[in-house]
């Protein structure tokens, strides 16, 4: 039984490596496979013709080459400004030379709204960004001096209303001893215009009602911030007596902490001839120096305390001296600078 089950498996052991092989398909009747696809061959370079110019062709006749930028202010409808393309380069940035174009006139909103109200509108909106009118009181010296003797006192300050560019402007300073009256006082009038950023042209009245006899004077002056933050004033009086006279001014606010604030301030005065009514000598009349420090309570309340030096010269002082006054004086104040 054995050697007839041996002898049926020897037919296989036989058949299998044939088995194991790749059968052809191609070989079989009715199974013949088409022929592999031919590689396409390669395309041959395309040479581009140029058409013939036409009437329709704005380019015609000219060659460009394919890379060459395309100049759009040639085209139809598309004329550009050649005054704003002008430049200039300096170093690797290329600055414009021409001037700016001119800005439009015409309001887009007033094709939607009514003009005359949209007008009212942009009015509002200037005045509301810088041409406002404000208004502004100042008492920049209030000071009382005690003395062994009489106690005197000297104030002087401003008020004005207006915008950033015109302005009325009311000065006044003065200066007198308790119980004895006021010795000089004076009203200044004033229309001032900015003439940049920091200064004012000043141009108005001005009015002396103390000493005796009175003065009016036409005034030309200005006032402004110097560079490093000085503050200057100066101006030209001309009296109805025609009389010329000149008076510069300077402070300086130098902050010792954020409301601790010392002051110095100088005050000179000049003639051009002799009043001997009012007492004026020709030249330098007189200087006032100052030293005051004080502390803001708020920027608008600051009291203070200093020392003034007062000298009068040339024929002021010899006014002074017949009229039994002195040339000089030295004093200790206590005062209130406050502004609203």
């Amino acid at each position: 039984m054995n050697r007839l089950v041996l002898i049926g498996l020897v037919p296989l052991a036989l058949a299998g490596p044939a088995l194991a092989q790749t059968m052809d398909h191609s070989t079989m009747p009715g199974m013949t496979m088409p022929a592999a696809p031919a590689k396409p061959a390669a395309k041959p370079a395309m040479t581009p013709t140029k058409p013939a110019p036409g009437p329709a062709d704005p380019h015609a006749g000219h060659d460009m080459p394919a890379d060459a930028p395309m100049d759009h202010s040639a085209m139809p409808g598309m004329d550009m400004n050649t005054a704003a393309q002008a430049s200039t380069t300096i170093g690797d940035l290329e600055v414009p030379t021409a001037p700016p174009p001119t800005p439009p006139s015409d309001h887009a909103a007033d094709r939607v709204f009514s003009p005359a109200v949209m007008a009212a509108a942009r009015g509002q909106l200037r005045r509301e960004h810088g041409g406002a009118s404000n208004s502004m009181v100042m008492a920049n010296i209030a000071e009382w001096s005690p003395r062994s003797g009489k106690d005197s006192y000297r104030w002087e300050g401003e008020a004005w209303f207006g915008d950033d560019i015109h302005r009325l402007v009311l000065k006044s300073e003065g200066e007198g001893v308790s119980g004895d009256g006021v010795d000089h006082a004076e009203l200044q009038a004033l229309y001032s215009r900015a003439i940049g950023p920091y200064f004012n042209l000043q141009a108005g009245v001005r009015r002396d009602f103390e000493p005796r006899p009175s003065r009016t004077y036409a005034t030309v002056g200005f006032e402004g911030l110097a560079p490093y933050w000085f503050e200057v004033s100066g101006a030209a009086f001309l009296s109805n007596k025609g009389d010329l006279s000149g008076r510069l001014e300077g402070s300086y606010d130098q902050r010792l902490t954020q409301r601790l604030i010392l002051q110095p301030r100088a005050e000179f005065n000049l003639a051009a001839s002799n009043d001997m009514a009012t007492g004026v000598g020709s030249g330098l009349s007189d200087a006032e120096l100052g030293l005051r420090l004080r502390y803001e309570i708020r920027r608008e309340f600051a009291p203070y305390v200093g020392v003034t030096y007062d000298r009068k010269f040339g024929g002021t002082a010899d006014h002074a001296r017949a009229a039994g006054q002195g040339v000089e004086d030295t004093r200790l104040v206590l005062g209130l600078r406050a502004w609203f």
